[in-house]
């Protein structure tokens, strides 16, 4: 039986005497997408910086990746893409966009080199391909800044791609972007989803209507405790979204989305 990628035992993290997570557990398997769904407080950011290993479970519980608990944080840090909209503006504005997809396999925010370094044709290759899955190959040669928000965020998926995670996290992605740039984007994402050789994904959000047919299982946070985890279709109900959100909502499935309305 394959390794879990990610499990979380009774994971309790306190911060200033109040507990952000309390008793969390979660596993991730091999091949599975998720998304993680909560209001704003719920303790998501909290959760995937204790993935990441940013943070530790401070009260209890135990933290396992790919069947182990204790990982050097470097090679974590490279195994584990984060993608979220607070590290654009770390981006060079200037920076060529396939050189900002090349950084990735250095971990580095802006590429640079040294005189006898410097990317191979492979990983120019490699960056130009996972540009074309997403759609977006004609921007190689644009300055980053130049760039929509939404073409932004499939760059920096692109560039968490170029390290090999085995774990792709993509932290409110959509935060900020009009109805249009959403749906472009999670177009492109709803076809990169269907490749067999991409990474388990772990999608968060706070919209239900975010959670894209590709997202098999969903795991709901409320108070930083386990609302509820499971099979997406049976996770995603009026009941769910009411108790999660606090206000009598049905929901409408179109397309494999579930679309809130009063």
């Amino acid at each position: 039986m394959d390794k879990a990628l990610l499990e979380l035992k009774d994971v309790t993290y306190a911060l200033n005497g109040k507990h952000i997570l309390d008793h969390v557990s979660w596993t991730v398997k091999p091949e599975e997408h998720w998304a993680i769904l909560g209001a704003n407080g719920a303790g998501k950011t909290s959760l995937l910086k204790i993935v990441c290993g940013d943070l530790w479970p401070n009260r209890g519980g135990e933290v396992y990746r790919n069947g182990e608990a204790l990982l050097n944080l470097g090679v974590l840090r490279r195994s584990i893409g984060w993608v979220t909209s607070t590290l654009l503006p770390d981006i060079p504005r200037r920076e060529v966009v396939l050189d900002t997809v090349v950084s990735g396999k250095y971990a580095q925010l802006g590429l640079w080199t040294f005189s006898q370094e410097g990317p191979v044709s492979d990983d120019l290759a490699a960056a130009e391909n996972y540009l074309a899955d997403l759609g977006c190959g004609h921007l190689a040669t644009r300055a980053f800044g130049t760039l929509s928000q939404g073409e932004q965020q499939k760059v920096m998926i692109c560039r968490a791609l170029m390290a090999a995670p085995y774990l792709l996290i993509l932290d409110e992605p959509c935060a900020g972007m009009d109805p249009g740039a959403r749906e472009t984007f999670l177009s492109a994402l709803s076809s990169l989803g269907k490749k067999r050789s991409l990474p388990a994904l772990i999608y968060v959000t706070h919209h239900p209507e975010e959670i894209l047919p590709i997202f098999t299982r969903t795991l709901v946070l409320k108070n930083g405790k386990v609302m509820r985890d499971g099979a997406t279709e049976e996770i995603l109900t009026p009941r769910t979204i009411e108790e999660l959100y606090g206000v009598p909502l049905s929901l409408i499935k179109r397309n494999g989305r579930y679309w809130p309305v009063p």
